[in-house]
């Protein structure tokens, strides 16, 4: 059974459309341990809701892993790694910050408790409650 996960990046420097274009992303540069760690355990065919951070601020779309963790050769490959990811589909309709932190449901959201978590973890119930916002 999949994992679900949601990774933020500023669409200024890799967008939904940029991996859409690319067909297959590598997602590196993270530097924080706990990111990391969440990355680590991605295994492959893993969900991840794509997040727009800093301009946009919404969920725009689902990607999966489709190559599980390798040291990260852009920063420090003894300590950090990075996946590969491929899109699934834009969604429905974008889910902005603003409406998760309303939905009660997503109260437990790891990104509303960490806000600076790149890279996090979501549950089942949460991914439903994301994906009915988008209108699916």
């Amino acid at each position: 059974m999949p994992q679900y996960w949601l990774m933020k990046s500023e669409p200024d420097v890799y967008g939904w459309d940029d991996l859409v274009a690319e067909g297959e992303g590598t997602w590196d540069g993270v530097k924080n341990a706990q990111a990391s760690n969440n990355m680590k355990a991605m295994k492959k065919g893993d969900q991840i809701f794509f997040y727009h951070s800093r301009q946009g601020l919404d969920v725009v779309g689902i990607m999966e892993v489709s190559e599980e963790h390798s040291p990260d050769v852009t920063t420090d490959p003894e300590r950090w790694v990075v996946v590969k990811v491929k899109p699934v589909r834009k969604l429905a309709k974008p889910v902005s910050l603003k409406a998760i932190k309303q939905n009660p449901e997503l109260a437990d959201l790891a990104i509303l408790r960490q806000s600076r978590l790149s890279v996090a973890p979501v549950t089942e119930k949460e991914w439903l409650a994301i994906l009915a916002m988008a209108g699916e």
